[in-house]
């Protein structure tokens, strides 16, 4: 995009034509962090993206901020995709819980794919394991 161009807000750009923004990724931490505002940012951030009619990919985690985001999310009205690689099922979700659609794929390459197929933009909280 060239300096003097302005991008129209809630696009994206892929190619010539910007898109609407539609899914948001966000890469955040299955623990809550060493600091209290970790979780408040997670929480405003899921209330944001329901307030912005936005729906949510994210780590599959149920705990941390990833849990925090999720459940703000869903409990919004939105849809949520999670993504976790098989060998962190038992690790990141906890006791079983989870929200929205769940898609569970084989390593952290094919997560991160999968993550970005199904995104318009991306967002880093603290603490995310790429």
């Amino acid at each position: 995009m060239e300096a003097n161009q302005e991008k129209a807000p809630g696009t994206a750009t892929g190619g010539d034509a910007p898109r609407p923004v539609r899914a948001v990724c966000v890469f955040c931490g299955s623990r809550p962090g060493n600091r209290p505002s970790f979780s408040a940012a997670a929480l405003d951030l899921g209330k944001q993206l329901v307030e912005r009619q936005l729906d949510l990919v994210y780590g599959g985690g149920s705990g941390g901020l990833m849990g925090l985001v999720s459940k703000a999310v869903h409990d919004g009205g939105r849809h949520v995709l999670g993504v976790i690689p098989s060998a962190l099922l038992p690790e990141e979700v906890v006791s079983g819980e989870t929200l929205g659609e769940v898609k569970v794929v084989r390593d952290m390459h094919e997560r991160k794919s999968e993550m970005a197929k199904h995104s318009d933009a991306f967002i880093a909280l603290p603490g995310h394991r790429l």
